[in-house]
């Protein structure tokens, strides 16, 4: 071949190899969508603690550990990794055999590992399955991490309730394991409920857990639970301070008409609008307090139009990429949110990704960005890195399962709905709703 020949055909294969790559970019959402799934989705299954088959605190993809917990599980995380596993099964990324084998195997370590009057720690040992602080005074049972698994337990059990006798068994197992939690032991004799409890140390966290944050769902929990159930006037005045928590505001012409917990003069880090309505469907969500779908799909538009507007001036932010939540850092691990204290110019790829039900089309024009135009500094073997800061050139390799749970879970949620109905199908949860005086028409036919 001579030099001309050879230079048109270098040229030639540029081109298809060009005309290749716009193809890849013109995926379309759905086939993306499931690209993000089954990405994500390996965190839980092939990145799961193989002992207990729960999922690991975190990940680092340089497999180094300075604090040598690489075989630490996460309560919570867990909880979102079993729906996770669900999607799974429903997107044939493993076969339902496989899933319940997991499911298993996860329900058989949760029966046999460390628990305080029915609740389990924070974080545990997944190959012993005993307790490892999580502070020097939470070394016991951590209720709202326990209610984050249930809620992901009560979707496995409402899943494989109808299924063969095999199955049917595991669905008893998780239904012992939900009736055992002590909810109301946790009241510490007053009407609110407390996040911890030590065996060496007490109360002495001493955390009751008032509204609004990240813990809806425990107050959910506990007025739905069959055997140690609460009384509403504990939502009412413990979670909701006597109607306290009622303050209407607004924040970039959005109205809210909650009273967050925290120094968030605008908006809040957005998995609070995220992690108690994984499986609690915000849709037609209402109380004498506000409209759950309109107050997170609010905070969720506040959060983009601070990015969008970027008062910091921070390299990076915009219509395609934006996100604050809790997440790691470059200081270490923070709570983001959208003021100038608490922006601290890292972007969570959770934070939009799971906020797909809320903004769509803002959660998929980041979507499109990150996957497209950062793919080699965002993308690795688990799905999207956990933070990134454009600002800082900050590109950590690392995973967090409580924000890669988010995504996946909330991604079908958006798509079929399935978290959300087999949440919403537990008769008990409905009863609890009712209990606490929401509003269920609107919540039982979406």
């Amino acid at each position: 071949m001579n030099r001309f020949a050879c230079l048109l055909f270098l040229i030639t294969l540029g081109f298809l190899y060009s005309k290749q790559t716009m193809a890849q970019k013109k995926i379309s959402d759905s086939a993306l969508l499931n690209i993000v799934e089954k990405q994500t989705f390996r965190y839980f299954w092939e990145g799961a603690e193989p002992t207990s088959g729960m999922a690991r605190e975190r990940i680092n993809m340089d497999d180094i550990y300075p604090e040598n917990d690489k075989n630490i599980v996460t309560i919570g995380g867990s909880g979102f990794g079993i729906m996770a596993i669900l999607v799974g099964i429903e997107r044939k990324f493993i076969t339902r055999e496989q899933g319940f084998q997991r499911m298993k195997k996860i329900v058989h370590y949760l029966e046999t590992s460390d628990r305080f009057h029915g609740a389990w720690p924070h974080w545990m040992n997944g190959e012993t399955g005993k307790a490892k602080p999580f502070g020097r005074k939470d070394d016991g049972a951590d209720l709202v991490e326990t209610s984050y698994l249930i809620q992901g337990l009560l979707c496995a059990r409402q899943y494989f309730k109808n299924g063969n006798r095999a199955e049917k068994e595991l669905s008893t197992q998780i239904d012992q394991l939900w009736k055992a939690v002590e909810f109301n032991w946790f009241q510490h004799g007053q009407n609110v409920l407390y996040w911890h409890w030590s065996p060496d140390y007490g109360w002495e966290m001493n955390f009751p857990v008032h509204g609004v944050n990240e813990c809806m769902i425990m107050y959910v929990l506990a007025a739905s639970s069959p055997t140690f159930s609460i009384d509403s006037s504990v939502f009412h005045q413990g979670w909701a301070n006597n109607g306290g928590i009622k303050q209407e505001h607004q924040a970039y012409g959005y109205p809210l008409k909650l009273r967050y917990q925290g120094d968030f003069p605008n908006g809040i880090p957005l998995f609070w609008t995220q992690y108690s309505f994984l499986g609690l469907n915000p849709h037609g969500l209402k109380d004498r307090y506000t409209n759950y779908w309109e107050e997170n799909t609010n905070q969720t538009l506040i959060n983009y139009k601070w990015c969008v507007a970027n008062p910091k001036n921070n390299k990076g932010y915009g219509q395609n990429n934006w996100g604050l939540t809790a997440s790691y850092s470059t200081v270490g691990y923070a709570a983001h949110a959208p003021d100038s204290t608490s922006d601290l110019g890292v972007i969570s790829p959770t934070a939009a990704l799971s906020a797909l039900p809320y903004t769509p089309k803002q959660s998929l024009k980041a979507l499109r960005h990150w996957y497209e135009d950062m793919n080699k500094k965002l993308w690795g073997s688990y799905g999207f890195y956990d933070a990134f800061s454009e600002k800082d050139n900050w590109y950590p390799q690392k995973y967090l399962a409580i924000d890669q749970g988010p995504e996946i879970v909330m991604v079908e949620n958006y798509r079929t709905g399935l978290l959300w109905k087999l949440f919403m199908s537990c008769p008990e949860i409905q009863k609890g709703l009712r209990k606490l005086d929401f509003q269920l028409q609107a919540i039982l036919t979406n």
